[in-house]
């Protein structure tokens, strides 16, 4: 629980987030409270975009109806989000940002733009435009063998390559559950950024054909710098329990980094996203949304029909 709501970070367009684990939340006036060992703390659901619930929470209808009256989204995570478990949608919040996901995926030519974007950002030089994406895929494996040899050698954890079968979890060697556990922690923190910010888990770029596609793409950007060197200092440390070592060393790393922050800001810069940009329903999020007639969108939430009585009313005309 933030310390003082005045601390709540808040991503780049305004959009702020609270993560609550430990308590009960119910229905204050038109708004919610925390009830904790603290006492009580009240929270301005007005101005909240996303409230994450962690462990050893419980909340009230009567809250999720004040959240979802007030458009705010509700997450249930992990600890600290290392683990995206589910997500309540409220009110009818703009879809501008998974539209333009969608229309840049489908397009041929801006989907490879956004995958050489996102190797792009996983190298510390500027990529030659004429490399073709095999190329590229390639320098991404030199890039990747490397990081876990460096990582070894200052760790001093041997390292004979990445293994994972599920099937034989207790016969992977320490350095490999770790990585693995970590991995998991990592793609809960991305798949609850992903969809803060309004974006589709599922439309992955580089991967493709699973619901988490997306999260893939995007903790691909982060694993070799913070996962990697986690796994591999834990190991270091003790080959026992290194699951929960790993989740709970990550967790302090994923926080003093914020890292969730990075990651809306960076699928942000991804998609060119300027905040309020052809967003129809950036001032009013109840505005009826549009209707597709073929040859385009006309305006939603109007009788055409001249004597219908919901005409100039937000209940779209059927």
């Amino acid at each position: 629980m933030a310390r003082n709501l005045r601390e709540l970070p808040k991503f780049r367009d305004g959009l702020s987030y609270l993560y609550i684990e430990n308590g009960r939340i119910e229905q204050d006036a038109k708004a919610i409270a925390w009830f904790g060992e603290e006492g009580k703390v009240s929270v301005p659901v007005a101005a909240l975009g996303v409230l994450m619930l962690g462990p050893g929470t419980s909340i009230t209808h009567a809250a999720m109806k004040a959240l979802a009256d007030n458009g705010c989204s509700v997450l249930w995570a992990g600890q600290d989000n290392v683990r995206m478990y589910a997500a309540g949608i409220g009110e009818t919040r703009s879809s501008v940002r998974f539209l333009r996901q969608a229309r840049i995926w489908a397009d041929e030519d801006k989907h490879l733009q956004v995958v050489r974007r996102l190797y792009t950002l996983r190298f510390d030089e500027v990529l030659d435009a004429e490399l073709t994406l095999q190329q590229i895929r390639g320098k991404e494996g030199v890039r990747v063998r490397t990081t876990y040899q460096r990582a070894s050698e200052m760790s001093g954890v041997p390292w004979h390559g990445r293994s994972y079968k599920r099937g034989s979890w207790g016969n992977t060697d320490p350095i490999n559950r770790a990585l693995s556990a970590g991995s998991a922690c990592l793609y809960g923190v991305c798949h609850a950024g992903i969809l803060s910010a309004g974006y589709s888990p599922a439309l992955g770029f580089i991967h493709t054909g699973k619901q988490l596609s997306f999260v893939y793409d995007v903790a691909d950007l982060y694993k070799m710098e913070v996962v990697v060197p986690t796994a591999f200092d834990v190991v270091a440390e003790s080959a026992d329990q290194v699951e929960s070592r790993t989740r709970h060393a990550l967790r302090e790393a994923f926080r003093e980094s914020r890292l969730l922050e990075r990651v809306v800001s960076d699928l942000h810069d991804l998609f060119g996203y300027v905040a309020g940009d052809d967003d129809p329903y950036a001032d009013d999020d109840a505005k009826p949304g549009g209707l597709w007639d073929g040859r385009g969108v006309v305006e939603g939430g109007v009788g055409y029909g001249g004597d219908d009585s919901r005409e100039g009313s937000d209940e779209p005309a059927w």
